[in-house]
């Protein structure tokens, strides 16, 4: 499981996730994480790095998530084939509205974690995504699945974890154009509530969010 973080691995690139959720995701998969630090600048480099690394351990295929974006594709494409690795693009090209569809049905959960300010306010941090949101996204002009960076989200479920993730709601912020929410891990033992989940959150000590 290929991370991209700040140079201090404090936050996820685009996410703004704390290292202990990735972690947490990457346990209930069974996955090592490999963590690739880099200013936006430093991207590609650090990225070709993760994946001589994941060379290294015997991976010979990566899978992206790609669906809209030629360029996004061919980017795909051309860091792996440079590192001696296959690309796998399996929902490129697919309806994102099938997919949406696809992800409800899947009974996974996922928590809208930013959102671009020029197409969604700050009440959509920290929404589950439900059908009902596919009206809402289709009004205010946004790609069901955020195809344009309309939104991002944390997966806090799936049939293919061990067990779901509990995460808190901290600080939100608004940088660089987009509304972001904190997540904190809850583990077993933390709190006793969500109310008492969400107090502890809030009286964290702040950290930037580095999102978008």
């Amino acid at each position: 499981m290929i991370t991209m973080v700040d140079e201090d691995a404090a936050r996820s690139r685009s996410h703004g996730l704390r290292p202990e959720v990735l972690d947490a995701q990457a346990d209930r998969l069974g996955l090592r994480r490999i963590t690739g630090r880099c200013s936006w600048q430093t991207y590609d480099a650090a990225f070709d790095a993760a994946l001589r690394e994941a060379k290294a351990d015997g991976v010979t295929h990566v899978i992206f998530g790609d669906i809209l974006f030629h360029e996004h594709r061919a980017w795909a494409e051309a860091r792996c084939t440079t590192n001696g690795l296959t690309a796998v693009e399996p929902l490129f090209g697919s309806p994102t509205v099938a997919l949406f569809h696809d992800w409800i049905a899947s009974g996974a959960e996922a928590i809208i974690v930013t959102a671009r300010a020029e197409f969604l306010d700050e009440s959509w941090l920290g929404r589950p995504l439900r059908h009902e949101m596919l009206e809402q996204f289709a009004r205010l002009g946004v790609d069901p699945c955020g195809e344009r960076g309309e939104y991002h989200t944390v997966v806090s479920s799936s049939p293919l974890f061990s067990a779901p993730i509990h995460v808190a709601h901290g600080e939100r912020v608004l940088r660089s154009g987009c509304h972001a929410l904190d997540l904190q891990l809850v583990t077993e033992g933390t709190a006793s509530s969500d109310a008492s989940a969400g107090m502890k959150a809030r009286q964290a000590v702040r950290t930037d969010l580095r999102s978008c």
